[in-house]
């Protein structure tokens, strides 16, 4: 989550201070590919407030002027909060994530949805949405491969050094021990129930977890 909120900060501090309704002026006068929804629809939607919205937007547009990010540009901006590592495949997971709707772009709507759970959601929807991080096939399911993949991804990106903490164990090792709390009837999948349960009832899972939320 610390680049996300890294993406926030940054966000905030390139723009200037909007006027009132100059946001909805720009709508009107840019040409783009994509037009978001309006932002009394989106405040609604999300935990950001109106103002906050027009910050968020404004930083948004000036990195995608076409109202959309594709893959490799989203790759691009995330690399730059990692460049001890190699971040690209872990920003291809998550860009999936953000991607509901499965276009291959992340629209505006798409950005602050996801960036509003992960900053000011419950715990209840910060975990659902990490469940759907892990599904990478989106079949419902976690299936150890995929976890595997996501944990690799993030010791790819976080680099050798950076977490002296995760030095000791491999991806595979530090997957095995979460499957096996988490795994409950022992099918070989986790479900979102399970997942749920396991993170809400076990300290060391949930704090595990706060580790790679540092990177969400």
């Amino acid at each position: 989550m610390g680049a996300v909120m890294g993406t926030f900060s940054s966000l905030q501090t390139k723009q200037r201070r909007p006027s009132k309704d100059k946001l909805e002026d720009e709508l009107e006068m840019t040409v783009v590919c994509h037009r978001p929804e309006g932002l009394e629809q989106l405040e609604a939607q999300t935990n950001f407030t109106k103002r906050e919205l027009q910050i968020l937007y404004r930083g948004f547009k000036n990195e995608c002027p076409s109202g959309v990010v594709n893959e490799d540009t989203f790759k691009q901006i995330y690399a730059q909060f990692f460049p001890h590592g190699d971040a690209s495949m872990y920003a291809h997971y998550l860009f999936h994530a953000f991607d509901t709707t499965q276009t291959g772009s992340v629209k505006f709507e798409d950005f602050v949805t996801a960036l509003s759970i992960l900053l000011r959601g419950s715990v209840h929807e910060k975990l659902r949405w990490t469940f759907n991080l892990y599904d990478i096939n989106k079949d419902g399911y976690i299936n150890k491969e995929e976890m595997v993949d996501i944990v690799q991804a993030i010791y790819d990106m976080m680099g050798k050094y950076t977490y002296p903490v995760l030095k000791e164990d491999t991806p595979r090792q530090h997957v095995d021990i979460f499957f096996q709390k988490m795994d409950k009837n022992r099918d070989g999948v986790v479900t979102l129930d399970e997942f749920l349960e396991s993170c809400q009832e076990d300290d060391n899972i949930i704090k595990s977890l706060q580790l790679f939320q540092n990177v969400m």
